[in-house]
């Protein structure tokens, strides 16, 4: 039986910083995509800064797994999520899973 794992603790809205650090990418590129995909709203406090909610991060998720992972341009991948949006999504779910299983097993083989 595997030992027990705390759940990490998500919060309602993440700063540039923190999203970027996410992706591992620089906080420019996340403006930069937050302009070229309308999907991408986050909300901005009284001084201005960008407060990125859970949804924005998984369309995030999509777009990074597009252009990243997938080598789409932007135009490709705005084209994908305008016309199958759906597939799109469950493509990034799937590598996200397979990532996480990975990194279970490789966790479970070093603690043998």
């Amino acid at each position: 039986m595997a030992p027990y794992k705390e759940k990490p603790i998500e919060k309602l809205y993440y700063s540039i910083g923190e999203v970027a650090d996410i992706f591992g990418v620089n906080t420019s590129l996340i403006r930069f995509w937050e302009k070229e995909f309308t999907i991408i709203k986050p909300k901005k406090n009284r001084k201005g800064n960008r407060m990125f909610t859970q949804k924005d991060l998984d369309n995030l998720r999509i777009i990074y797994h597009l252009v990243k992972e997938r080598g789409f341009t932007l135009q490709g991948a705005k084209k994908k999520l305008r016309e199958n949006r759906d597939d799109a999504v469950n493509e990034t779910e799937v590598v996200n899973r397979l990532n996480s299983i990975r990194s279970f097993l490789v966790e479970w083989r070093d603690n043998l």
